[in-house]
């Protein structure tokens, strides 16, 4: 039936103990047992991403310019600083959004109307051409403002093809894109040949780093092969990067970046024509949290360099471990080369859904690929503290799959849902 207000007010304490209640049937993702959504990289961090959160619990960031001058220093000592971090030159320019598809949509609007403005098109819509492994966010943005998104088959080793990508382009596409890495695969494209193809075809390069941009640093800083990706670059107009993915900062907090002040120029939404006079805003939400900007700017201000590095040695000491154990099993392996905290795994001689089924059966989440069809995880500190248990279900769930004779899994691989 349907929900309906109470005739009368309740306590506050049933109420809580009511919230309290309604988690027992949520995935247990502190203990590791969720594939992707939540990213942690000690409780004492969350606490103060938290409590810097509750601080500016009321405050609205849509009036950050003009009511709040403390969210406002906090959002752009956050710009400033992710800006040096993937080493924008002078003048580059960024902003703090809600979340990594916001950030895409408002990269690739921000594409379009530069695009435009330089074409002397003001009405070119125009096409995006992005290996298959793109996020769906550049097709919700499609779908917005009326563009194409081309998606080009990966190579071999699950990276975007340059040349593939050069052969899609025609006399309409606006923007190529490059992940870094992809969210299927875990591993980061060939961003510096992107780099290229679009300084000689004159166009508009996006690095979705959505996913790794807050952790990839620190792992170069730490040895780890990590191609380049960022504004070091040349060639790359735009980046994204998720703070409440691996900058454990809390949700919602993404951001995005502009190599040039001409190209952030055409970011920002203004309009004039209002009784209630101009309306400026830099994201495609009006109102926003203003947490959110607390909570990135006291997680970066408590962690600097040595902590985010701390945590990536923390991380990438589990992630090599946990890819060890997974190449060890008899009839697994992982797909790809993962450069990051992203690992799918295949088996070769039978179902890889009808293990995940099993491992479900024990309250892990699964998360699938479905070409190739592969067990996805998505990981951060829980997922160490559990190591030992999942594996241990692993082998249980495919010794059950290879001594039975069911057939395929009717497993459907999803990250979002209804």
């Amino acid at each position: 039936m349907r929900a309906t207000l109470p005739p009368t007010g309740r306590p506050q304490a049933d109420i809580l103990a009511d919230l309290r209640a309604m988690r027992r049937d949520d995935v247990d993702w502190k203990g590791g047992r969720s594939p992707a959504y939540m990213f942690q990289a000690s409780e004492a961090i969350t606490a103060l991403g938290r409590e810097a959160f509750l601080e500016y619990f009321s405050e609205n960031a849509l009036g950050a310019g003009r009511a709040f001058a403390s969210v406002k220093r906090m959002e752009t000592e956050v710009v400033e600083m992710a800006l040096s971090l993937f080493q924008a030159p002078e003048g580059a320019a960024g902003f703090m959004t809600t979340g990594g598809t916001e950030s895409l949509i408002q990269a690739a609007q921000t594409c379009r109307d530069y695009t435009r403005a330089a074409r002397g098109d003001p009405r070119l819509n125009g096409n995006i051409v992005a290996a298959d492994s793109v996020h769906p966010g550049f097709d919700k943005a499609a779908r917005l403002m009326d563009l194409e998104v081309r998606r080009v088959p990966v190579t071999a080793d699950f990276r975007a093809d340059p040349r593939a990508m050069e052969a899609a382009l025609d006399e309409r596409t606006i923007m190529l894109v490059g992940s870094a890495p992809c969210y299927p695969f875990g591993v980061i494209d060939p961003i510096t040949e992107l780099g290229e193809l679009a300084t000689r075809r004159g166009l508009w390069l996006h690095v979705d780093a959505c996913v790794g941009g807050y952790l990839a640093p620190f792992a170069r800083m730490l040895g780890r092969d990590i191609p380049a990706f960022d504004f070091s670059v040349p060639g790359v107009a735009s980046l994204s990067a998720d703070l409440h993915k691996y900058g454990f900062c809390p949700k919602p907090a993404s951001t995005v970046f502009y190599r040039t002040p001409e190209m952030a120029r055409h970011h920002w939404f203004d309009f004039k024509d209002w009784p209630s006079g101009r309306f400026v805003t830099s994201t495609l939400v009006g109102t926003r949290p203003a947490g959110g900007v607390a909570g990135a700017w006291a997680v970066f201000q408590h962690l600097g360099i040595e902590g985010y590095k701390r945590v990536a040695t923390d991380l990438f000491a589990f992630i090599d471990a946990y890819k060890a154990r997974i190449r060890a099993m008899p009839g697994l392996s992982i797909v790809g080369e993962p450069h990051l905290a992203i690992v799918a795994y295949t088996a070769a001689d039978i179902d890889i859904y009808r293990v995940a089924e099993e491992m479900s059966k024990n309250g892990w989440l699964p998360g699938l690929l479905r070409r190739p069809r592969a067990i996805h995880r998505m990981m951060s500190m829980p997922h160490a503290a559990s190591v030992d248990a999942y594996f241990a279900d692993l082998q249980a769930a495919i010794a059950v799959v290879r001594s039975s004779t069911a057939g395929d899994s009717t497993l459907q691989a999803q990250y979002g849902g209804r």
